[in-house]
Order: structure tokens, then sequence, then C-alpha cells
């Protein structure tokens, strides 16, 4: 029931998002771009360094234009926009996608983000993460993401799906199925590992993770040791009742 009011909610903001930018709403979403990164990169230090060295904004910028000129039915212009985005910033965003206010690319060399993928407000992507699809099927085939959704390096985030609001998704994780909000995703396929969150984390603590590799080999590594303990205990026994 949650997951789906989140869904509905995520749906509404960016449908309004979307007629935002039908109304010339067009530089709001860039200003929150430009501020979220000084809140969330410590290396940004001031506004001349953001704006001529930050790939990240300026795929944003790139896409924000080509995006306006595609929902008013521009042919050809918007893909060619795309098209020089991501050959000078090496991020490659359809001009059909929907991005969401705030929304941060933290270096962005091999970012994909299809036609149909919806990213919502104030989410933080990593560098080499593929939002895509899974087949040649049409309509709605990108996944759709909520907000303060944290996607680490390397993930990919394939076919019609919704990954939910404040979702942490570890790097290198292939996520297939609907997350539910509030979870942490790792491995491959992707796994829940976490429902809630203890505390309020910092989307920049992407790397707090846990280790569920690590953790089953130490539970497997205690039953080894309590099971060679036993046998030790049976063996002893046993020789005493020979003696």
């Amino acid at each position: 029931m949650q997951q789906s009011l989140d869904s509905i909610k995520t749906q509404t903001a960016n449908t309004d998002s979307q007629k935002n930018q039908r109304s010339g709403g067009f530089f709001e979403p860039l200003m929150s771009d430009f501020r979220i990164i000084f809140e969330r990169d410590p290396a940004a230090r001031n506004w001349l360094e953001v704006i001529f060295c930050y790939p990240g904004f300026h795929a944003l910028c790139f896409h924000r234009l080509a995006h306006w000129l595609h929902i008013r039915k521009v042919g050809f212009i918007p893909r060619l926009i795309s098209h020089l985005g991501r050959f000078l910033t090496g991020i490659e965003i359809h001009p059909g996608a929907k991005i969401g206010k705030g929304v941060f690319i933290d270096h962005g060399m091999g970012v994909v983000i299809g036609e149909t993928a919806i990213v919502g407000d104030y989410a933080l992507i990593y560098q080499g993460v593929t939002l895509g699809g899974t087949g040649k099927e049409s309509g709605k085939r990108h996944p759709t993401l909520g907000n303060n959704v944290v996607v680490g390096a390397g993930a990919k985030v394939l076919g019609n799906i919704q990954i939910s609001d404040r979702v942490r998704i570890g790097a290198g994780s292939i996520v297939l199925r609907d997350v539910p909000p509030d979870s942490t995703v790792v491995g491959i396929p992707g796994r829940i590992i976490s429902h809630k969150q203890s505390k309020r984390l910092s989307p920049l603590e992407h790397g707090k993770l846990p280790d569920v590799e690590a953790g089953i080999i130490r539970s497997l590594l205690s039953r080894i040791e309590k099971l060679e303990q036993q046998l030790q205990t049976m063996n002893s026994h046993q020789q005493n009742e020979e003696h």
C-alpha cells in the first residue's frame, strides 16, 4: 500500500515537473541542479569551478534544453543536442527522459539514461550507471526513480521497474525488480538487504552498506568451528571409552 502511494506521489511530482517545463519553467530546475552540487560535493569550491568543470552539470544543461524541445515535438534537434552533450561529457541522456530538480550526476562518465526513464528530485547518480531497458518492447521500458534515490557507481537498473523514494543502490549492483521505499539494494541480481534505515544517513555515505557476502562467510566459518569442536569432543569421549 505504502509503495503504491509512493509510486503515485512520484508520478504526480514528475507530471508537475513536466507541466512546469511546458509553462516555461526552464531555469528553475537548472538552479536546483547548480545549488545541490555545493551541498553534495566537498570539492566544489566556487561557482566558476562548477560552471566550467562539472560534466554532470553540463550534461543536465544539455538535457534540459533537449527535453524542452522534445516535449514541444521539435524533430532532430533534441537528439543532436543530446549527442553533442554525450560527446562533450561522456554522459548520454535521451531527450525523452524526465529528470527532476536538484539531480546530481557525480563525475558521470559512462552514465546512460534511456528514453522513458524518470528520475525523481534530488537523486544522486555516480559514474557508470545505466538506467536502461531490457528488450525491444515499446512504451514505458526504462526504470522510474523516486526522490532522494542514490545509485552507486557502475550500478545497472534495467526495465520498467519502480525504485521508490530514498532507496540506496550499492555500487556494481544490477536491479531488475521493484524496490520499496527506504530500502538498500546490493548484489547481482540486486537483493534487498534492508527495508528501513536505523538512522538517517547522508546520501554521500553510499559506501556504508552491509557486506552480505562477508556476513555469510563469517556465519559459515562460525558454523564450521562449532562442528569441529563437536567432532573433537566426540573423538575425545570415544577414546576415553576405549581406554
